[in-house]
């Protein structure tokens, strides 16, 4: 009897928080929490993140990425430039990262030591808000250029996020950007979900991104976003929890 599409689609998914459910207990006794940044291309979560890379450096926290892409190391030559230990993953195509690859690279090539590992999804906010990577901290980020909508046109990525990062506020005026049509759309998806404008340009919002990570890694409680994913049980039965226990 052949599978049905939503039942293969179940089995991975299933598969994967198995996997990420075991990465995370794993990372938490080796005192290592991870970010996972989800965005569209375009958003400046690259820009962004180097220079929260750079200031974990000059306070010398003990901080990695890794960045990921379907081709080229673009990415990680930029954010190598912060002074922090970098590695790119190429996903061969593949639009999204799943636990597997990370744990991977968590084996083979995490620096002793690490106690927050950033990882720069692929740059989509479909097919990565469906995979849990064992993360502790779930950001998505949204330029002023993509539109207020953008939550409500993505509600899974949305609703699934611990923190939303509002990114170019810079360009909020040339763009026509209104900023509480917009987080009128954050709160409809996700109730409570705080909301941390930023400027990479000019540094805005580099550390409060960063003290809203230290404080994760240091045990503060995390937002439950109602979308959140959790391990499946055999009904596969999709439920209310947030990514940390």
């Amino acid at each position: 009897m052949c599978e049905s599409m939503e039942e293969v689609t179940q089995a991975v998914l299933a598969k994967n928080d198995g996997l990420a459910a075991d990465l995370r207990d794993d990372l938490t006794r080796r005192g290592v929490s991870v970010v996972n940044l989800l965005s569209s291309p375009g958003s400046g979560k690259t820009e962004l993140l180097g220079r929260v890379l750079a200031r974990a450096v000059e306070r010398g926290l003990p901080v990695a990425a890794l960045t990921a892409d379907l081709a080229t190391e673009n990415d990680a030559h930029r954010l190598a430039r912060s002074g922090a230990p970098v590695k790119q993953l190429l996903t061969d195509g593949l639009c999204h990262l799943e636990a597997r690859q990370l744990r991977g690279h968590v084996e083979s090539w995490l620096p002793e030591g690490t106690s927050v590992l950033f990882v720069e999804n692929v740059g989509n906010l479909v097919c990565p808000a469906s995979y849990d990577l064992g993360e502790s901290l779930r950001i998505v980020l949204m330029a002023v250029t993509e539109g207020e909508d953008k939550p409500i046109k993505y509600p899974t990525a949305f609703g699934s996020a611990h923190l939303v990062v509002l990114t170019k506020t810079d360009l909020a005026g040339p763009a026509g950007f209104d900023r509480a049509a917009f987080e009128a759309h954050v709160r409809r998806v996700n109730p409570g979900v705080e909301v941390v404008p930023s400027c990479a340009r000019s540094g805005d919002g580099v550390d409060t991104l960063l003290e809203r990570v230290l404080a994760v890694r240091d045990g503060a409680p995390v937002h439950r976003p109602p979308l959140t994913p959790r391990p499946h049980t055999h009904s596969h039965e999709g439920a209310e929890a947030g990514l940390v226990s």
